[in-house]
């Protein structure tokens, strides 16, 4: 009797490790933090800005990615967004998106010193973390039955009210008008940005589509992370996933927006926490692992 009951409890855990969408996925995703910051600050046009495309186009390849990268004038600006794609084969199952920008900010305006205004944003928080999770589930995603993942490296997000530049999410506008004029839109976009602060407070985003934003702060809690994703609205961000709304795609904001160096040279890979890395990454990964 006593080997039939652990039996059955053995049984009931295994399936709920692989079923019940609980089951935490372990990547190291600091050293793509650091793989960034020793490019030096990715702000567009830059060697460091290039050589990212060129590493992150080959890492994408190697990991199994059909991926596309090309520059395109837009709004008078050159961007480059990258874009991984796996399943594009499986038209009936659902299509999700998920973002985050890759550029620096070229002037880090938020510092109180003069002088400092005017240098690069080292940008590990405000662009590195998002990448990093994308590059960790680009690693570890399995080919999923069904479903077309595509994962968007969105160029000039951070430029805005800068002189020369027209506005903020360029590479994000550029990507939601060319996938508003396909026949078959996507059915989903998370974009992820200022996710590795280690005090990770993400709220609910007021602009964000609710349904989506339902769905992911329920995983949340299920998976342990009531802490870090705050089940309560607080910003309206004009962030990359208001161009996907207003192509009438449902698109989410994952964003800290409190967070005390953005746009500041204190953005440094110090200050972001692999623990925040991981429970954004496990959130998306039991997302993307349970349609």
């Amino acid at each position: 009797m006593k080997t039939r009951i652990s039996l059955l409890l053995l049984l009931i855990t295994l399936f709920c490790l692989t079923g019940c969408g609980s089951a935490k996925q372990t990547i190291e995703l600091m050293p793509f933090i650091h793989q960034q910051m020793d490019l030096g600050p990715r702000t567009p046009g830059s060697q460091a800005h290039a050589q990212f495309i060129t590493q992150t186009t080959a890492f994408l390849e190697e990991a199994g990615w059909s991926v596309q990268s090309s520059a395109e004038k837009f709004r008078g600006k050159t961007v480059q967004n990258i874009t991984a794609d796996r399943g594009a084969e499986n038209t009936d199952g659902k299509w999700i998106v998920i973002g985050a920008h890759f550029d620096s900010r070229i002037q880090a305006d938020q510092e109180k010193i003069p002088a400092n205004k005017h240098q690069p944003v080292p940008a590990a928080n405000d662009g590195a973390s998002g990448v990093a999770v994308l590059l960790g589930l680009a690693k570890t995603l399995p080919k999923l039955e069904n479903q077309h993942i595509t994962l968007a490296f969105f160029d000039a997000e951070d430029q805005g009210n800068l002189m020369g530049w027209p506005d903020w999410c360029l590479g994000s506008q550029l990507l939601a008008e060319q996938y508003g004029k396909l026949e078959r839109k996507p059915d989903a976009v998370i974009v992820i940005d200022m996710i590795g602060d280690a005090n990770l407070n993400i709220y609910r985003e007021r602009n964000s589509d609710q349904a989506l934003t339902d769905e992911l702060f329920s995983l949340a809690g299920k998976l342990g992370y009531s802490k870090q994703f705050i089940d309560q609205p607080k910003y309206s961000m004009q962030d990359d996933h208001i161009p996907f709304l207003n192509q009438g795609i449902p698109a989410v904001d994952l964003i800290d927006f409190d967070y005390p160096w953005w746009h500041t040279l204190g953005d440094t890979a110090d200050k972001v926490s692999e623990t925040s890395l991981q429970a954004v990454y496990n959130v998306l990964f039991q997302y993307l692992t349970n349609q």
